[in-house]
């Protein structure tokens, strides 16, 4: 497995950064992984690696990069403010285009024909938007917060969706699952999983056999929507 820093086209005809990880045993496929709120960190480039050894071509891009590029911060309480701070400046709007831009991206690469979107927190939130958006195969959001301001879009939503929740999680409390879950109930191309005894952050700071569980999970609905090159040929 390789790894490399890719710059993106965005566009204003800028462009930002991107950490990808290459698998050595290619499935055809690309995962993008949309970071949580404290950039793109050892954590978030842990997954992109973790996706990379699954066989996809995993990309994390600077979604932040219009605020403070470059943003990697820890879970001191000083840089929790930090965050919270840069969350404030970020338009979310502006954050799918890029995934989009990202997305494009992706497919422009050798060998790939599938893409899916895998997001945390802020990232699975985008996730969430990605799939009423963009032209995806299929997402995963790993408890997305603030979901339920946009469930306007649920009906929108036209590639799968896997949503997973923590039943300890105070960003997306049982309240809010209940909107989601009831303003997506009707579209069969949306599911959710609730993993009890989780808390927030729990897919990438959680207990090794959360994360290890939830993972099988996304990867398995992964491999349902995006058959590894040559399946069923």
């Amino acid at each position: 497995m390789a790894t490399r820093n890719d710059q993106i086209s965005a566009a204003d005809g800028r462009s930002f950064g991107a950490y990808v990880s290459i698998p050595d045993t290619p499935n055809g496929h690309a995962v993008i992984i949309a970071q949580e709120i404290f950039g793109v960190t050892p954590h978030i480039r842990e997954v992109v690696d973790r996706y990379a050894r699954d066989g996809y071509l995993a990309i994390a891009p600077d979604l932040f990069w219009r605020v403070e590029p470059g943003l990697a911060l820890s879970h001191s309480r000083e840089d929790m403010q930090r965050a919270f701070a840069v969350l404030e400046q970020f338009d979310e709007d502006l954050g799918v285009e890029d995934i989009g831009r990202t997305v494009a991206h992706a497919r422009a690469q050798p060998g790939i024909s599938g893409v899916a979107v895998v997001g945390m927190c802020l990232g699975g939130k985008l996730a969430y938007l990605a799939a009423a958006r963009l032209p995806v195969e299929a997402s995963v959001a790993f408890y997305g917060v603030g979901i339920e301001k946009n469930l306007n879009e649920a009906a929108g939503i036209d590639s799968p969706l896997l949503m997973f929740f923590g039943g300890k999680d105070k960003y997306a409390a049982a309240p809010v699952r209940e909107q989601i879950e009831a303003a997506t109930a009707a579209n069969p191309l949306v599911a959710v999983r609730l993993y009890e005894g989780a808390d927030h952050g729990f897919y990438t700071r959680g207990e090794p056999d959360v994360i290890n569980s939830a993972h099988a999970e996304a990867k398995a609905f992964l491999q349902r929507h995006l058959p590894p090159r040559g399946a069923g040929a």
